[in-house]
């Protein structure tokens, strides 16, 4: 059986660890507080958006196994294979979601004058 990823807690994960790196960034100059000597370095954005994109091909992979295994007739039932492609199709909704949202946020701050 493939791994699952949910990209739902994918999603969930990503928006805390922003929320820790923004909450760590103090008001000044850009400069960050550490708090304690177990403090982490924040996860850059590219980072977080290169692994969002590789969960996503990750889904989409495994719903591609899974219909060409329910095709083929080698042991993958009809109700797993639409479980797949559902997942696969909700994760490539929520990245399309944030590109535009992205593209959007980019545009209105190009649009700014200054």
């Amino acid at each position: 059986m493939p791994i699952t990823v949910n990209p739902m807690a994918a999603a969930e994960q990503a928006m805390a660890t922003l929320a820790n790196a923004s909450s760590a960034t103090a008001t000044g100059l850009g400069s960050t507080v550490t708090t304690g000597a177990a403090a982490t370095a924040p996860t850059p954005f590219a980072d977080l958006l290169t692994d969002a994109v590789s969960q996503v091909n990750q889904l989409q992979d495994q719903a591609h196994t899974a219909v060409s295994g329910l095709m083929t007739g080698s042991g993958v039932d009809v109700h797993q294979a639409m479980i797949a492609t559902e997942k696969a199709n909700m994760a490539f909704e929520l990245a399309l979601a944030v590109r535009n949202k992205a593209i959007q946020a980019y545009q209105q701050v190009i649009g700014m004058q200054f």
